[in-house]
């Protein structure tokens, strides 16, 4: 599944605003959830019914794959990273081509 940057951006952008480790992050992700809307899960102060935003994830994650954490855990910064490295080398791969 590639990736986009934009995608990468807005994950940055979720992870500093909802308090979220790159842990909580890449679990987010491979449940499918969407960045913009983690607001509506995490208002847990207004509502005291609802878990914490990192233990929501945490619960679900276990429901579905049956395991506490991923196996391996990359932080966006070293994916970000990955992504710019493999652009660059296809670009000098086409012009020496």
């Amino acid at each position: 599944m590639a990736i986009k940057k934009s995608q990468i951006e807005k994950w940055i952008v979720a992870q500093k605003k909802h308090r979220l480790s790159d842990t909580h992050v890449q679990m987010a992700r491979e449940l499918g959830l969407n960045p913009d809307k983690l607001g509506k899960i995490d208002n847990h102060r207004q509502e005291v019914w609802k878990a914490p935003l990192p233990l929501f994830i945490e619960s679900i994650y276990f429901k579905r794959f049956k395991r506490e954490e991923p196996e391996t855990v990359k932080p966006l910064k070293q994916i970000m990273a990955e992504m710019e490295a493999k652009k660059k080398l296809q670009k000098r791969e086409k012009e020496g081509a």
